[in-house]
């Protein structure tokens, strides 16, 4: 570690706080955290620590879920311009016109959304929850947002809903297209390939597996295969690298970067655990009606 690595550590110890990072930041980031895992689960952990002082590594729809299930507990984001360009492409204003427009239908809210987005939707989900939450759900029409490429995959797997998307997305996933995929598996013939249900319809029918970036990590390291294709963000192709050094991962495409992810800093890390800056202030009621979606999320999921 370096020394900017270490004096953060002493301040962590000195402040009791809890440092969260997403699999999608950087390694030095990944390094100094207690735990790295996916947008969920951060809140989950952060919800079970004893810790008072959360700092979320991620993007501003991270910290505002942790926030959320944790409202008696002071959330910091970092680098406090980090959003997240799909959770920016809905307002709570298009949720209520969706629901005037299926007024029969459940909403539910990919976690990839603000707080204000989730205060307005009937139930959230991850996605790895998505198809079960969808499936369970007693309504038979179903209005998904933000995420087009993800709602597109849920309504093939649960083929007796009627399933209506929102035209949204991660940009970072939907530039993927059939060529990269294609190009990807004649270079590598023999590996397997790993992939995002963020990714577009025409990307995900080459892939070996789908899933959460949590799943893909665990489909790597419990496969007794050698060679993947790593379908999502590069942070998770650099963590498997760390994890199973004896196995090779190669990104779907070279550039799979969310820059959003990227902009958190060592030093923005220490700037805001030594300050108490950008700390995340929501109003009660949005926590109260964001905290229903992801309860019952937790619940059905």
């Amino acid at each position: 570690m370096n020394e900017l690595q270490e004096k953060i550590l002493a301040l962590k110890e000195e402040k009791k706080a809890l440092i969260l990072a997403h699999y999608y930041q950087t390694m030095d980031i990944q390094e100094i955290a207690d735990h790295v895992c996916d947008s969920f689960e951060m809140a989950r952990r952060a919800q079970e620590a004893k810790e008072k002082l959360l700092v979320i590594c991620g993007v501003r729809f991270m910290a505002e879920s942790a926030k959320i299930l944790n409202p008696d507990k002071t959330a910091l984001l970092p680098s406090p311009d980090a959003g997240c360009p799909m959770a920016d492409m809905i307002t709570p204003e298009d949720v209520i016109e969706l629901r005037g427009k299926y007024p029969q239908a459940a909403v539910v809210c990919y976690v990839n959304t603000s707080a204000d987005v989730k205060a307005v939707c009937d139930v959230c989900c991850t996605s790895s929850s998505a198809e079960k939450i969808v499936r369970v759900l007693p309504e038979k029409q179903i209005v998904f947002v933000p995420d087009r490429n993800l709602g597109a995959y849920i309504a093939s797997k649960v083929r007796e809903k009627d399933i209506i998307v929102f035209d949204g997305c991660c940009p970072a996933h939907d530039r993927i297209t059939e060529e990269d995929a294609v190009a990807s598996k004649n270079k590598y013939p023999g590996a397997i390939l790993l992939a995002h249900p963020e990714c577009r319809e025409e990307v995900l029918k080459y892939a070996d597996y789908v899933g959460s970036t949590a799943g893909i990590i665990k489909e790597a390291l419990d496969s007794s295969a050698g060679e993947f294709i790593i379908g999502t963000e590069s942070g998770v192709t650099e963590r498997l690298k760390m994890l199973a050094p004896d196995k090779r991962f190669y990104p779907l495409k070279a550039g799979f970067l969310c820059q959003n992810m990227k902009k958190t800093t060592l030093k923005d890390v220490w700037n805001s655990l030594n300050s108490g800056n950008f700390e995340i202030i929501l109003a009660e009621d949005v926590i109260k009606a964001a905290a229903g979606s992801l309860e019952r999320m937790i619940e059905l999921g």
